[in-house]
């Protein structure tokens, strides 16, 4: 089984939704984790309601901290967060360098999470 970490921020857009998509695409095959250097603690409404189009329920997701976080990734994979994301060995780390959602209009936060999607499945089939 392979191990994937997304971060960002805030944990409650991004990295929620790139954990949606290694779950929805890489199955049980990869435990897929999402994590932020400074979480809001919630969800952003915006990124449950976007990924309920597309059948995810986004609720039963917690926004968490780095160090709820623990043990080896074979992905670790940051979401343009720059040095606000702390370094978090792994095979393989990416920086995504997406921008934040959270302001953006609805066709414009669905161009960030289709991006998303399309990077999470070029990721799990390199892994």
């Amino acid at each position: 089984m392979k191990r994937v970490l997304f971060v960002c921020v805030e944990n409650s857009n991004r990295s929620q939704m790139a954990e949606a998509f290694a779950h929805i695409y890489g199955g049980d095959s990869v435990e897929a984790l999402s994590a932020g250097s400074r979480p809001s603690g919630v969800i952003n409404p915006k990124a449950i309601r976007f990924m309920g189009e597309l059948g995810y329920d986004l609720t039963a997701h917690a926004s968490k901290s780095l160090d709820e976080v623990t043990g080896d990734f074979d992905a670790v994979i940051t979401m343009g967060c720059g040095d606000q994301c702390p370094w978090v060995p792994a095979k393989v780390r990416e920086d995504w360098a997406l921008p934040d959602p959270k302001h953006f209009d609805d066709d414009g936060y669905r161009i960030v999470r289709d991006e998303i999607a399309s990077r999470v499945q070029a990721l799990l089939k390199a892994l």
